[in-house]
């Protein structure tokens, strides 16, 4: 919704509410009692669930995560000219919506996924604001990243299924769908952020 919607609605509540409040016998009538019902209740609670499905979109946004400096090394992270970075190949290739990459990635694929998600974006706040802001190389996820958040997207996709690299153990990808092997273990896709040598990396032209 646009913001200058939502302006609107604000707007009109106020006049219902000024008009009531400098008219009161307009609330002795039927019609007045709908009017401050609706002034009083309706359209602030449109408005308000409007403004809370804008944050909600916006919130999901890669511009917005970005937001925290303490997350910028993360970003450039995304332009790292090194395959093996997988958050560098997965954004490169438009393997996710460049708009949306964090999200994409750092959201669960569950019933109330998304609400958990900005649960800890909350917790994110306090610490940006009333706590002490770690160090980048020292962020590291609430728990283990699930497989399920890439199986979202690769489960059923040929090149996934039909990967050299996934076939050389037949039993693999059998393990990574039961969830008993981590996508992320070491000698698979280890390598995501990388945060810490960002220093000695080389960047692919469009970070500038």
């Amino acid at each position: 919704m646009p913001s200058s919607l939502l302006i609107g609605l604000f707007a009109i509540a106020l006049v219902l509410v000024l008009l009531i409040g400098l008219r009161p016998r307009l609330t002795r009538s039927r019609e007045g009692k709908i009017l401050a019902f609706v002034a009083l209740f309706i359209v602030p609670a449109i408005a308000a669930w409007a403004g809370f499905s804008m944050h909600m979109d916006r919130a999901q946004s890669r511009e917005f995560c970005l937001s925290c400096h303490v997350m910028s090394d993360f970003g450039k992270s995304l332009y790292v000219d090194d395959p093996s970075y997988l958050a560098a190949r997965h954004f490169q290739n438009n393997r996710v919506p460049r708009d949306r990459a964090c999200y994409t990635c750092h959201t669960d694929y569950t019933l109330f996924g998304g609400v958990k998600s900005k649960i800890r974006g909350l917790r994110h706040l306090q610490v940006q604001y009333l706590g002490t802001i770690p160090k980048p190389a020292d962020i590291k996820l609430y728990e283990p990243y699930n497989n399920r958040e890439c199986l979202h997207c690769h489960l059923g996709a040929r090149r996934f299924e039909e990967s050299s690299a996934h076939r050389r153990d037949p039993d693999l990808l059998n393990t990574v769908k039961a969830g008993r092997r981590s996508c992320l273990s070491n000698g698979c896709h280890d390598i995501v952020h990388e945060v810490g040598s960002l220093k000695d990396a080389t960047f692919w032209k469009s970070s500038q």
